[in-house]
């Protein structure tokens, strides 16, 4: 009875809140599109990059794995910092550490402190997707997550399209580093707006009504090593993507620095508006009666099992087949991730979903900084994309498979009830 009484509570709250945090969706959506321009941009400069600074494609791959690094350590704390601080103010300062280190950027020379500004931004967009899950889990209820979510992942693959579209024809112009001072300094204008409209922490509540449970009893879940393994594939496959695509594109397929914007581009867009087309209907049939577990890890299997077939394909096509096949990796790119956030806000519920975000998003970064480290590895010593391809779909299929069978049911957990405590009968008394 707590418990349900507490969801309900919750769903009310969810309720009264929503419409009047679109404009913090709104603003979501746009910081996680420049989150995800500033992550890939390096990418998008990694062929002049690499010529001016005479490094190989391991190298190149340790670069824009380097990232990844700070990314990946720090998702552990920083989902205690939004579970325990005002989500607003935890955000708000990652936002200025990553968009001030990319406007640096710009102005650095040499591979080493190119590494350590990376390392930087990597630190700053950490508190990225725990605060996320934090807001969307605190306030929509479950049967409108889904919309939101694949809001944010609109925007996550937005940005990689525009930063292809944009960022492709400025560097070709311009060359790369006015692009990042631009990107870091124009970047800075979305905090006004986010310090206005969104609210602050409510009051804390009393101690007692805080759960006790932590880390040990997330890991304790079956679902949550789950999530894990879903979250590693969609980030080895998503980070191969963003970081290789256009290099791939510009050395791999000869293709010119507009004509890579316009085809990566492209890629990224049809991940957006599948994204964004797949949230809606899952809310829609949740809200129709069918499983929310069906629904939801249904989305997620489908879409891996897909742009593992498309990844496959693609580097096996060339001319128009090619273009088009990769335009259907990035409808099954959008298919795969747009239900992956609300998958956990609905297991861990309001107050255990930063830390939960945490775990998923640390173990899942671990495979993002391994793919662009790895297919520079492969590139080096075969001098060919296809294996780099052909690994990356066998990933995919493998996060189908975590999201599937490994994840249970979709319902929120009872922390007090799954608390972890300490075996103390080997010390006796």
């Amino acid at each position: 009875m707590p418990l349900r009484h507490a969801v309900r509570e919750h769903e009310s709250h969810a309720a009264k809140s929503s419409p009047a945090m679109n404009l913090v969706l709104f603003l979501l959506t746009i910081s996680v599109l420049i989150n995800y321009i500033d992550r890939s941009n390096l990418s998008i400069a990694a062929p002049l990059l690499k010529d001016e600074l005479h490094i190989s494609a391991s190298q190149l791959g340790m670069l824009l794995s380097a990232f990844f690094w700070t990314y990946a350590l720090m998702q552990t704390p920083a989902g205690w910092l939004v579970d325990h601080l005002d989500v607003k103010w935890v955000f708000a300062a990652g936002f200025l550490l990553w968009s001030a280190a990319t406007a640096v950027t710009g102005l650095l020379h040499g591979f080493l402190a190119l590494l350590v500004i990376r390392v930087i931004v990597g630190l700053g967009e950490s508190v990225a997707f725990p605060s996320y899950s934090k807001i969307l889990g605190r306030h929509f209820k479950e049967s409108r997550r889904g919309f939101a979510n694949a809001m944010i992942m609109a925007g996550l693959s937005l940005g990689p399209a525009l930063g292809m579209w944009v960022g492709g024809s400025a560097v070709a112009r311009f060359g790369w580093r006015p692009f990042f001072i631009a990107l870091g300094l124009l970047a800075l204008f979305w905090l006004p707006p986010w310090c206005v409209w969104m609210p602050p922490r409510e009051p804390a509540p009393l101690r007692g009504s805080e759960p006790k449970s932590g880390y040990l009893d997330i890991l304790q879940q079956r679902s949550a090593w789950g999530t894990c393994i879903g979250q590693s594939s969609i980030n080895y496959f998503l980070y191969f993507l963003v970081t290789w695509l256009p290099f791939y594109l510009v050395r791999g397929r000869h293709f010119s620095l507009n004509e890579m914007a316009r085809v990566g581009g492209l890629v990224f867009l049809m991940s957006a508006l599948a994204s964004a087309v797949s949230g809606q209907l899952s809310d829609r049939w949740i809200s129709a009666g069918a499983s929310p577990t069906v629904v939801r890890k249904g989305f997620m299997l489908f879409g891996h099992i897909g742009i593992g077939i498309l990844l496959a394909l693609t580097v096996m096509t060339a001319g128009r087949l090619f273009t088009f096949m990769l335009a259907l990796t990035g409808v099954f790119l959008g298919i795969s991730i747009c239900n992956s956030w609300a998958i956990p806000q609905m297991l861990a519920g309001p107050k255990m979903v930063g830390r939960w975000v945490g775990v998923q998003n640390f173990v899942g970064n671990l495979a993002g900084a391994v793919a662009p480290a790895l297919t520079g590895f492969l590139l080096d010593r075969t001098g060919s994309f296809y294996w780099p391809f052909f690994i990356t779909a066998i990933v995919a299929w493998i996060g189908g498979f975590g999201w599937w069978f490994v994840v249970g049911r979709l319902e929120q957990i009872d922390w007090e009830r799954s608390q972890y405590v300490p075996d103390t009968a080997a010390t006796g008394p």
